[in-house]
């Protein structure tokens, strides 16, 4: 089976936020000209939007990995766009692989990546590491397990998706999918299949059966196609106030220093899988309620608690910070702070012009947009989050 055929899975998405560049284009789209806005940082009191991404990893998947990986930036920025009530809900992402054949069959060869997290560096890096392999691709299995073991919220205002995607039997396996559908229902969440070909064909490996587990979608991408690049007079200041940002972030504990490479090794790999990516990924690192770092981040832990500093192992700082005193910690915090959310602001702002110029490109162009990981998930989450009371701008 071609590289077009083989199974694999997922998900993922890019892009939001920005500023610096004076230059204006006022552009139109859906006859109205597209503002340029702070994003909400409030959060919705108990809500979430909680995804769940189960790849695919048997085979000639690489193109659609490699998608996943680009589409995670859009993806946490299109939810990121969501408010309920006038709130931001709390966005968690969790990770599956399946049909690898050096998992443990017992267990259906499926995987855990990742457990629900907001650590979007930490979720990029594990994306990164997947590769591909030969194998059995049980779509029921996987399912049932991200079902099973991920802490799923049970609040009714809350949006919970499960995202899978691949080519080949949706049937395979020996736990039936309608166990999944039956726990799906039960724990109110909606399962949307993506199937990597022909649309016709995808139906015909009864892709089109997560209907049945309730109110999800079926449809098909080409796993092949590549990301759509519209370069733009924006992209270079983003990438630029994003090495900036990087500059604003103090590690702190044992994992800080760690954590703190993980951040600029994901702007790296970013950057070689495409400008744009990087850029997109930029833009999110740039919206404070979409990308929080408090587990390593003095500026985002001390910002979520008050006493951080009072409470601190200062065995744990770096030399530059140990016999700092409490007042002087605070002090440089507080400096960091402030820059940082200079430049939040900056970004925030010309991310918003680098959209208006995007939509003013398209509308140029007659070509027909390719269907992806991106575009399809995007338009998914739009429509189905509505169903919880929430706005996506």
């Amino acid at each position: 089976m071609n590289a077009f055929f083989k199974p694999t899975v997922v998900l993922i998405s890019s892009i939001f936020l920005g500023s610096v560049i004076a230059l204006t284009i006022p552009v139109l789209q859906n006859n109205r000209p597209v503002p340029i806005v702070e994003p909400s940082t409030k959060p919705a009191g108990n809500a979430k939007i909680q995804a769940a991404i189960l790849l695919d990893v048997s085979n000639s998947m690489d193109g659609l990995i490699d998608q996943a990986k680009a589409q995670l930036w859009n993806m946490v920025n299109t939810m990121g766009k969501a408010t309920c009530d006038g709130n931001t809900p709390m966005i968690e992402i969790a990770l599956y692989e399946y049909g690898r054949p050096s998992n443990d069959i017992k267990n259906g060869f499926v995987k855990q990546i990742s457990p629900f997290t907001s650590n979007l560096d930490e979720l990029s890096r594990k994306l990164f590491s997947l590769t591909t392999n030969g194998g059995d691709e049980f779509c029921g299995q996987v399912m049932f397990n991200s079902l099973n073991e991920l802490n799923w919220d049970t609040l009714t205002a809350s949006y919970k998706v499960i995202f899978i995607a691949g080519n080949e039997d949706f049937l395979q396996g020996k736990l039936p999918y309608t166990k999944a559908c039956a726990l799906a229902k039960q724990k109110s969440v909606i399962i949307n299949s993506i199937y990597c070909g022909d649309k016709s064909e995808g139906i015909r490996e009864h892709w089109n059966i997560t209907g049945e587990c309730g109110t999800g979608s079926y449809t098909n991408i080409d796993q092949n196609q590549k990301i759509e690049e519209i370069p733009t007079p924006y992209d270079d200041v983003l990438l630029t106030l994003n090495e900036q940002l990087n500059g604003t972030y103090i590690g702190y504990g044992y994992a800080g220093f760690a954590a703190s490479e993980t951040q600029k090794k994901m702007d790296s790999a970013n950057f070689r899988l495409s400008k744009t990516v990087a850029v997109k990924r930029a833009e999110v690192k740039g919206n404070k309620g979409l990308y929080q770092n408090e587990s390593w981040d003095m500026v985002d832990a001390s910002t979520k608690d008050e006493k951080f500093v009072d409470k601190l192992d200062r065995k744990s700082l770096p030399d530059s910070l140990k016999n700092k005193s409490t007042k002087e910690l605070k002090q440089i915090i507080d400096q960091k702070k402030e820059k940082r959310e200079a430049l939040q602001a900056e970004i925030g702002k010309t991310a918003a012009k680098r959209d208006n110029y995007i939509a003013a490109e398209k509308t140029k162009s007659a070509v027909k947009n390719q269907s992806t990981l991106e575009t399809e998930i995007e338009k998914i989450i739009r429509k189905q989050a509505g169903r919880y009371n929430m706005k996506i701008r």
